[in-house]
């Protein structure tokens, strides 16, 4: 009985061979081809030697500033702020803020055996509106920087000037609560180059000048209040404001030119009240009115005479590019010239807008670019 179990048991191990040899050997297959694709992900396929290919690898070294092919400038398509009401509003501590308007103007016309007659001219002017403010707590800083320049050249005569003007402004202000402002600041106004009186002198020299650059330039330095309850609306009053007239040229320095008291005179001097009136009316989307009107009053000599420089400009844009422009001088200065001075422009060309925008609450405002 015992032989009998022990039969039994080597027959069964021996019919179990060759299953437990079949297993081991789908084992190592299925070992050997785990190891076969480690070794076909990693190792170098010598055949593709043969027609390599080179790729560019964009390797950048520390400190490295890189230069992109565009480049995304900031424009501002909606009007530019004409006062620092936004600015005086905003929450953070120390700012600087600017933005700018560039206009180019371009006329032209040829002929050429027109029955009714003509002569080819080509003229341009360009004007520039920079503003730089900064604001710290209660305390702010404006400058604006107005430029303008303008000729015609027409066959057969000199070129003309059409537009000449440098305007610098700068103003502090305290914030004294209520939209008042403690404020001081100054105006400097002058030209580029020699005008003439082209009525008079058709072909003139620079003998038959009637002005150049500082003759005459005025400064306006004074110290007062400003009162600037919206962005659209500003009031200056300085009750001490000392305005400077200098012709620095002596073929100009003449007595009843400009004001000047005798021949020889580079400066007069006057002392008054000044107030400067800002409003902007917005007529539609895109078109709007800006007036502003100057008053200043002489303390010492006839304070009746007040002198009276008003500008108006309509600005219709039609896109983000091309804006017309009409605009209206109006100056009234007893001891220069007894007589409303008017000057009357109107262009039609390109306008572009720089500057940072901050939307916030739907409202636009401009965005420090400096903290």
């Amino acid at each position: 009985m015992q032989s009998m179990r022990q039969f039994i048991i080597v027959f069964l191990t021996l019919l179990a061979l060759p299953a437990y040899s079949q297993n081991g050997r789908n084992i190592l297959k299925e070992i050997d081809s785990i190891s076969q694709q480690r070794w076909d992900s990693v190792a170098l396929d010598l055949d593709s030697l043969a027609n390599p290919k080179l790729i560019n690898f964009n390797v950048r070294f520390k400190d490295t500033l890189v230069i992109r092919d565009k480049v995304v400038i900031s424009n501002i398509t909606e009007d530019i702020p004409i006062t620092p009401y936004n600015l005086l509003k905003l929450k953070e501590p120390v700012r600087w803020f600017y933005f700018g308007q560039n206009n180019l103007v371009f006329n032209q016309s040829s002929f050429s055996n027109w029955n009714s007659g003509g002569n080819n001219n080509i003229g341009i002017i360009g004007k520039i509106n920079y503003n730089l403010s900064y604001k710290n707590r209660k305390h702010f800083l404006d400058n604006n920087l107005q430029l303008g320049y303008g000729f015609v050249t027409s066959q057969g005569e000199s070129s003309r000037k059409t537009e000449d003007y440098i305007n610098l402004m700068t103003n502090y202000g305290y914030d004294v609560g209520k939209n008042f402002y403690l404020s001081t600041g100054f105006q400097f106004l002058s030209q580029f180059s020699p005008g003439y009186n082209y009525s008079v002198t058709p072909d003139p020299e620079f003998a038959d000048r009637v002005s150049r650059f500082m003759a005459p330039g005025y400064l306006n330095a004074g110290l007062g209040i400003s009162y600037n309850p919206n962005e659209n609306f500003q009031v200056i009053f300085r009750p001490v404001n000392g305005k400077f007239t200098f012709v620095t040229d002596p073929f100009l320095q003449k007595a009843g030119k400009y004001g000047l008291e005798r021949d020889g005179q580079s400066v007069r001097s006057e002392l008054g009240a000044l107030v400067n009136i800002l409003y902007r009316m917005k007529i539609y989307k895109d078109i709007n009115l800006v007036n502003q009107i100057n008053f200043f009053s002489n303390y010492v000599f006839h304070p009746e005479r007040v002198d009276i420089a008003y500008n108006g400009t309509l600005n219709i844009r039609f896109n983000k590019f091309i804006s017309t422009v009409v605009s209206l001088d109006l100056l009234y200065d007893h001891d220069q010239l007894q007589k409303l001075q008017m000057k009357q422009t109107l262009g039609v060309g390109f306008s572009y807008n720089l500057g940072f925008e901050n939307k916030e609450k739907n409202k636009k405002l401009i965005k420090p670019f400096v903290n």
